[in-house]
């Protein structure tokens, strides 16, 4: 088996002076096209849960560096991504490849609009994602802040095929054991699953389930629908789904949100076109 050649931190650090350079402590490979990964986190880097930052790889003098979102809450000791594969992509196709000890660059400024901050008072999260775009929400679920706001918090996760439900031990499982808000979970965290090409518990794209009225009926909501007094969302993945969401909660009177002025859902614009 190969050794690994060391890699030279001091001298990566040198030649990318604008970003961290941190260090990949671990990568699970979920499917072969579906990948997450660990990396240190600085001691000066400070984010809200649900923001996005650059990653890109050392190598080059101008490195390729892509938006991803933070995966992991903002009290946590590391930086967790949850990645794509794409065998010709300028980035991924080299990250999916990063093993423990690798290098990996950081940049310095994260931001987003997947915060609990733009959003109004409510009673109901929901947390749309699909494919990786479950990302932010992997790390807003494990905001105490979202417990304390809300009395339900509702992860709806979609994807193609059964084992593309990254996470879903930890939706079931493992979210309830977290240190700090699976005392919360228990009685607050919905994980509502759905699948559009294999057979499954639920079948059907977000927009769908929601226009039959199948999603309300299954959560024990209202036969109306969303209330934008009470209900609030937030939408990350394909240009196409969150197009199609915004539109749904849209003709439900809901309100699209920012940093400077909350609202009843937000999407992340850094991802859509």
């Amino acid at each position: 088996m190969p050794v690994q050649a060391e890699v030279d931190f001091e001298a990566i650090r040198a030649a990318h002076p604008s970003v961290f350079v941190e260090t990949v402590l671990s990568v699970h490979h979920w499917t072969d096209r579906l990948f997450s990964f660990s990396l240190t986190r600085p001691a000066s880097f400070r984010f809200r849960s649900g923001e996005f930052v650059m990653i890109g790889l050392p190598g080059a003098a101008k490195p390729v560096m892509r938006a991803y979102s933070i995966a992991s809450p903002s009290w946590a000791e590391s930086l967790d991504f949850f990645s794509i594969k794409v065998p010709d992509g300028p980035l991924t196709a080299k990250l999916s490849r990063i093993v423990p000890g690798d290098a990996v660059l950081l940049g310095r400024k994260p931001t987003g609009t997947l915060v609990l901050d733009a959003l109004k008072p409510g009673k109901r999260l929901f947390l749309f994602g699909t494919g990786t775009g479950l990302a932010p929400f992997l790390s807003v679920a494990r905001e105490p802040d979202a417990y304390e706001r809300f009395d339900q918090v509702i992860v709806a996760h979609g994807v193609r095929d059964v084992a593309e439900l990254a996470y879903r031990d930890f939706w079931t499982q493992g979210i309830y054991q977290d240190e700090l808000v699976g005392e919360q979970a228990q009685g607050k965290l919905v994980y509502y699953p759905s699948v559009t090409r294999e057979p499954f518990e639920r079948q059907g794209r977000f927009p769908d389930l929601i226009r039959s009225g199948q999603m309300f009926a299954e959560l024990g909501m209202p036969a109306s629908g969303f209330d934008p007094a009470v209900d609030r969302a937030m939408l990350c993945g394909s240009m196409a789904m969150i197009k199609d969401m915004a539109s749904v909660l849209d003709s439900f009177g809901m309100r699209e949100g920012s940093n400077a002025d909350p609202g009843d859902y937000v999407l992340e614009r850094a991802f859509v076109g």
